[in-house]
């Protein structure tokens, strides 16, 4: 009797001891298989999808590469008109597809593609006007009358119109800088430039106090300076907007890059394609793009810009590089506080 119970006891032990060993390692090795072949998935398209990244970045830079060699010998031909239309069409679908490609080129592919589109740009305003020299010439002949108004537009008693000061502003923008249009050290004044006055040519705004610049049509980019107390509307830019040494300024703008250096108080109302940059800059404020004017959906299509691809609210600040943290130098408009003051 005793030994049938020790016996009884043993297998009894026994028993009791083995269910775990014999049912845990099984489920600890197929979760340990499991979370292998989910990382072997994980990275296996983590290399599919920077193959297809690279093959996108090196299909745009043949592309690019390509499409610049067509337009710089467009603009070395004869055949004015024709081969000059051309070349505008070649470079407005490279600036469509540097917008498509903003979200796999890096860095430094997408500031070489910008520079590449500027530089092209600019030999194409030069293009058209050495085939134009008369107008060149009545260009030249009217700076002596701008600078001979400089003191009659300055008199406080009777401010001249905003459109007797645009061939004064023009002359200096253009001969001082080299933008090709723009005004410059002007108070208190409401400027306005339109469509051919603006397509596809460099604007820049310098030293405005307290004014009231409308730009309706599509510039290529857009540079303001020094403004203190202005509120800016302009239509779609082709590609950069440059804001430096701002303060109480009001910008509704839609272009492909905005960068802000040492600007304060300012509210900027923005469609972008990529993210905006700020930089020693401090109270900025961004709410979306509302400002609309007859021919607006226009001046979008020639600028190449996509209507649908807003970042207005993916802002970089060059300043502020704390990760989960948010930037306290610039912040999202309240809604309510999102009208834009147009008159």
């Amino acid at each position: 009797m005793e030994t049938a119970g020790c016996s009884t006891a043993t297998v009894g032990n026994g028993d009791q001891g083995a269910p775990p060993d014999r049912s845990m390692v099984p489920e600890r090795l197929q979760r340990r298989e499991q979370e292998r072949q989910l990382e072997v998935e994980r990275r296996k398209q983590s290399r599919q999808d920077q193959a297809v990244e690279e093959e996108k970045s090196s299909f745009f830079a043949a592309t690019l590469a390509r499409e610049r060699a067509a337009v710089e010998e467009l603009l070395r031909g004869d055949d004015a008109a024709k081969r000059l239309e051309e070349a505008a069409e070649r470079l407005q679908g490279l600036r469509s597809l540097l917008n498509d490609s903003v979200r796999f080129l890096s860095s430094y592919n997408l500031r070489q593609g910008q520079e590449a589109l500027t530089q092209l740009q600019a030999a194409l305003a030069q293009r058209r006007q050495e085939l134009q020299p008369e107008k060149r010439f009545a260009f030249r002949a009217r700076r002596s009358q701008a600078a001979g108004a400089a003191r009659v537009d300055a008199a406080p008693e009777a401010p001249a119109p905003a459109s007797a000061l645009v061939p004064k502003e023009e002359v200096e923008a253009a001969s001082e800088t080299g933008w090709a249009c723009g005004f410059s050290d002007l108070a208190c004044q409401v400027l306005e430039k339109r469509g051919a006055e603006l397509r596809q040519r460099d604007v820049l705004l310098s030293g405005l106090r307290d004014c009231t610049v409308k730009l309706l049509g599509n510039p290529n980019t857009l540079r303001l300076a020094q403004a203190r107390g202005c509120r800016v509307l302009c239509g779609p830019v082709s590609t950069s907007v440059f804001l430096e040494n701002c303060s109480d300024c009001v910008l509704a703008v839609a272009c492909q890059q905005l960068r802000v250096h040492t600007t304060v108080n300012t509210r900027i109302f923005l469609q972008v394609t990529s993210r905006a940059i700020v930089e020693d800059c401090s109270r900025i404020q961004f709410a979306p793009y509302t400002w609309s004017y007859p021919g607006i959906e226009q001046d979008f299509q020639s600028s190449g810009l996509d209507r649908s691809r807003n970042h207005w609210n993916d802002v970089d600040d060059f300043n502020w590089l704390a990760r989960g943290v948010a930037s306290p130098n610039w912040s999202i408009l309240p809604e309510e506080e999102r009208n834009i003051p147009c008159d």
